[in-house]
């Protein structure tokens, strides 16, 4: 049994349309309905005219995904996707092959596969290192086979016994890899540091927050446990907290979206008139977005989180970057 991972979008935002039409989309619309080709050359060929201002390798590696989508993929396959605001799994099993439909999903996703998604999903942390590290990739499309039997496994809440070994990648993988080495190299980095982050407790996330904004030059005070009245940090430019901007900030530190009225309960809390934040790791509803939007909140979730801790990590206090430790280190460009 072949196992694929497909990605949900550039930004993950594909996941419930996935779920509600039951299928799995991949883009590069460019290059057509791939039946048109007699070979995979002629595709190859077609991607160096249509994307010819990107480097060789790129469009290599993009016509070779679209390739693979459209005449590897077989009925009873087994598909796996990842949810960054649930940082959880979904799986699910190939009904249909390719179908070049730009009308189910999304003009810029017309590569179409149907897909029986499971209800049961499997939380990143029960993953081995390994199979995180494999699946914390960027291309969009690829084999995770070796992984297969851990993924069932943990599906059935079975026991894995023994140790599973690295996947073994085919040349063409091999290829993709090597040209997406330093972009590959930087999401799996930013999956460790989501990694770490998640393991914190909601104290601890708290900390971290003002760690950040102490590293932008801000004076903090961090609520004590217990009720908050719905702020859990203040910042402000001055030692006193007279000088604006003065900046309240709610950190919800869960796998469940934040609602609208928790947005609500963040803008009536004092200090009136104060600039808002929300902090949340399982991300937001689509009515906490709108609530926001429309009151100049600005929203962070984790993977936002992730890129302000990169930006600042260096100018945090000691103390708050002993929570998350890391080390910097340097790639070719």
């Amino acid at each position: 049994m072949k196992w694929w991972m497909v990605r949900a979008g550039d930004n993950n935002e594909l996941i419930s349309k996935w779920r509600g039409k039951q299928v799995a989309s991949i883009g590069w619309p460019e290059l057509g309905d791939p039946r048109q080709y007699a070979s995979k050359e002629s595709l190859l060929a077609k991607a160096d005219l249509v994307y010819r201002e990107e480097k060789p390798g790129t469009r290599l590696a993009w016509a070779r995904q679209v390739w693979r989508y459209f005449n590897e993929v077989s009925l009873g396959d087994r598909v796996i996707t990842y949810s960054k605001e649930t940082r959880e799994y979904m799986v699910g099993t190939v009904t249909q092959t390719h179908q070049f439909r730009p009308d189910i999903i999304d003009s810029n996703y017309p590569h179409v596969i149907s897909v029986a998604w499971e209800e049961k999903r499997i939380p990143r942390d029960s993953l081995s290192p390994g199979a995180k590290n494999s699946l914390g990739g960027i291309l969009t499309f690829f084999r995770v086979d070796n992984w297969g039997v851990e993924l069932q496994a943990l599906l059935e809440e079975a026991s894995l016994e023994g140790t599973l070994p690295e996947p073994i990648l085919v040349q063409d993988e091999m290829d993709e890899v090597e040209e997406y080495n330093h972009e590959d190299f930087i999401e799996k980095a930013k999956s460790m540091v989501e990694d770490r982050i998640d393991k914190l407790d909601p104290w601890q996330m708290q900390d971290l927050v003002a760690g950040l904004l102490e590293a932008m030059g801000y004076q903090v005070t961090v609520s004590p446990k217990g009720p908050d009245g719905g702020v859990d940090i203040l910042a402000h430019r001055d030692v006193f907290g007279f000088e604006q901007p003065i900046i309240k900030v709610q950190v919800k530190h869960r796998h469940v979206a934040s609602s609208g009225p928790e947005i609500q309960q963040l803008l009536g809390a004092n200090p009136n008139g104060a600039s808002c934040i929300f902090v949340s790791t399982g991300g937001f509803t689509a009515a906490a977005k709108s609530s926001a939007r429309h009151n100049g909140m600005k929203l962070i979730d984790l993977s936002a989180l992730v890129e302000l801790v990169q930006d600042w990590y260096d100018k945090m206090p000691i103390e708050k970057q002993a929570l998350i430790p890391l080390k910097r280190i340097y790639v070719p460009s």
